[in-house]
């Protein structure tokens, strides 16, 4: 097993496999050959702004994710 797929597993271990979530995505721009725009975390009812197509699937990585490795993530908060 290469070292890296031992901890991508773990991670999605911390995570319930049941757990969904729903968010309303807004693309207000494209510039840079990226997305800017809105997304809402309907749960949670948390809307934050992002500046690129990655900054959004790390704010969704961040909702479903319940490891503690927050260091490199966008927050909700």
């Amino acid at each position: 097993m290469i070292e890296g797929e031992h901890k991508m597993n773990d991670r999605f271990q911390d995570t319930p496999k049941n757990e969904k979530a729903t968010f309303v995505v807004s693309v207000q721009f494209t510039q840079n050959a990226t997305w800017q725009g809105n997304i809402t975390w309907t749960e949670q009812k948390k809307t934050v702004a992002f500046r690129s197509a990655l900054e959004m699937l790390k704010l969704m990585d961040d909702a479903v994710s319940a490891a503690p490795d927050a260091e490199a993530r966008a927050k909700w908060d």
